[in-house]
């Protein structure tokens, strides 16, 4: 897109970045970090028991209802870094890589092992992915064997401030939903994922590149 700088997510997005809420437009335009309080929650039953098993594989804490999170993000011109911290020093961190371009192309994310293919959906100026496959250490996987995930962000209006909300849940028939965090949170300064601090960048970008998986 003319007049933007060249990075994985504008890239892919081509004329279609321009349907994003200008807050989300800045965010994957120039990286940056949001913080705030999240909820979380798993099932009852067996959902309940499936759920905090996939929180402690993914890095999740589940000990309290509500707690403190923030995440990092960095641009780079073949990849979006996200760095995700919880209160308790849990972490949780994800390499996006794009392949293909908008609306037809997807994402690959690898989260630890595992590496899923992601669609995207626009609406309303915002951005909810679509699972399309999934593999674990380069081995394809049926999707039944993998729980359904719904995940989308978009920017609310609460008491006066632009809010960056979100939600990301898994969902496995017949057990119902297994386990879901969501939040509304705000900018802070990015210490550590401003593209104009090379030296923090670098770091997110150590933290995540331990991640990258090959299929």
């Amino acid at each position: 897109m003319p007049g933007l700088p060249h990075n994985a997510a504008t890239h892919w997005f081509g004329p279609a970045f321009e349907r994003l809420h200008p807050v989300l437009q800045a965010l994957h335009r120039d990286g940056g970090a949001l913080a705030g309080e999240i909820d979380l929650r798993t099932g009852t039953g067996p959902a309940g028991v499936l759920g905090r098993r996939l929180a402690r594989r993914l890095g999740i804490p589940t000990d309290r209802a509500r707690r403190g999170f923030r995440v990092d993000i960095v641009h780079e011109p073949e990849r979006m870094l996200w760095l995700r911290r919880f209160d308790d020093g849990s972490e949780l961190r994800s390499v996006f890589q794009p392949v293909g371009r908008f609306p037809d192309g997807h994402w690959l994310e690898a989260t630890g092992p595992v590496r899923m293919r992601l669609g995207v959906d626009l609406g309303d100026g915002g951005w909810r992915w679509r699972l399309l496959g999934l593999s674990a250490r380069g081995l394809p996987l049926p999707r039944f064997l993998f729980p359904r995930t719904d995940a989308y962000k978009r920017i609310e209006r609460i008491d006066g401030e632009e809010r960056y909300r979100f939600a990301v849940s898994f969902s496995w028939f017949p057990f119902g939903e297994l386990l879901r965090f969501d939040g509304a949170l705000h900018a802070v300064p990015a210490v550590t994922a401003s593209t104009a601090d090379p030296a923090g960048a670098a770091n997110v970008a150590a933290h995540c590149s331990a991640q990258r998986v090959t299929s």
